[in-house]
């Protein structure tokens, strides 16, 4: 009973950090594209991905809450298939939107020689149309879960509980020939365009560094671009996502090879769903400082507004 409560505690607790991390960030480059001179990409690559981060929360880390204090039957089956495939389009939007976060960042730390120059984006308006299409993609490859998701359990040799409030029923396996596939192929294509991209961002990176130990050497004043210290931040949400990602991977492959009920193998790969969702934002808000800039464009938008009023 114990442990059942602090799983509980833990599970509610990480999930409210998680949202308002999400929500802070989101809210502070909102202002900051507002209250800015210049709209960033990469800005607004980082509401979308707060954005999606939110929903992953609130689709699977509330529900899951509510069913970790004992709550069962608090869905109905449109509830569930909503949740569910919110759930699963988000966890895909996530992968497309942090790929494409790595990449742009690549590409505005690139040498002005480099003939990836060329790719950078005019303006922010640029990336919308990325968006609309991993919004399409991973509404397409969930779309079979519309049909596979029950909030009553009518025969348990025909379904099977993952949700701890949905059922699963077992699908064909045609459908999942054709549904395995495109996953597969879409976390692979994105992951490869994230590891390329990393792996470029590294080697600018240590360019970099020998650059700046040299100018040390020669006792000049250096300041490191903006540029590059977004790149270290994007490097380390990369590392966060490969990490939750991966070891997500490894304990579903453990549960789907095991036999026997292993409740707390199942506990843990809750928490990793969650995990890149939850910590991204604190990796933002650490590196780049996001709540102490947020006060101050407010701050500034309240002191030019108080000035025009006593003008």
């Amino acid at each position: 009973m114990v442990l059942k409560f602090i799983k509980e505690i833990i599970f509610l607790f990480m999930t409210m950090v998680g949202t308002l991390g999400n929500i802070s960030v989101s809210m502070s480059y909102m202002f900051s594209w507002w209250g800015g001179p210049e709209k960033k990409p990469i800005h607004l690559i980082l509401i979308h991905l707060a954005f999606t981060n939110i929903i992953i929360l609130l689709a699977k880390g509330l529900p899951n809450t509510i069913a970790a204090f004992g709550l069962r039957n608090f869905l109905d089956d449109i509830a569930c298939k909503i949740l569910i495939y919110l759930e699963r389009v988000a966890r895909g939007l996530s992968i497309c939107t942090s790929s494409l976060l790595t990449v742009v960042q690549a590409i505005i730390i690139s040498p002005r020689a480099s003939g990836w120059r060329i790719l950078r984006p005019k303006s922010a308006w640029h990336i919308l149309p990325f968006f609309s299409f991993f919004w399409l993609l991973n509404a397409l490859i969930s779309m079979n879960l519309i049909h596979s998701i029950t909030s009553i359990n009518l025969n348990a040799s025909q379904f099977k509980n993952d949700y701890n409030y949905c059922y699963f029923m077992l699908e064909s396996q045609k459908t999942k020939w054709i549904v395995l596939p495109l996953m597969v192929l879409r976390d692979a294509v994105f992951q490869g365009a994230m590891g390329g991209a990393s792996g470029y961002m590294v080697l600018l990176l240590h360019k970099h560094h020998q650059h700046v130990l040299y100018l040390q050497k020669s006792k000049l004043l250096y300041r490191t671009p903006p540029e590059l210290r977004a790149a270290q931040s994007v490097l380390l949400l990369m590392l966060c996502f490969v990490f939750f990602y991966w070891t997500d991977c490894a304990f579903s492959l453990f549960l789907s090879l095991s036999l026997g009920n292993n409740s707390e193998i199942i506990i843990i790969r809750e928490f990793l769903v969650l995990g890149y969702a939850i910590f991204s934002p604190l990796v933002l808000i650490h590196r780049d400082g996001l709540l102490t800039e947020c006060s101050h464009v407010q701050w500034k938008k309240l002191r030019n507004s108080f000035f025009h009023l006593s003008v």
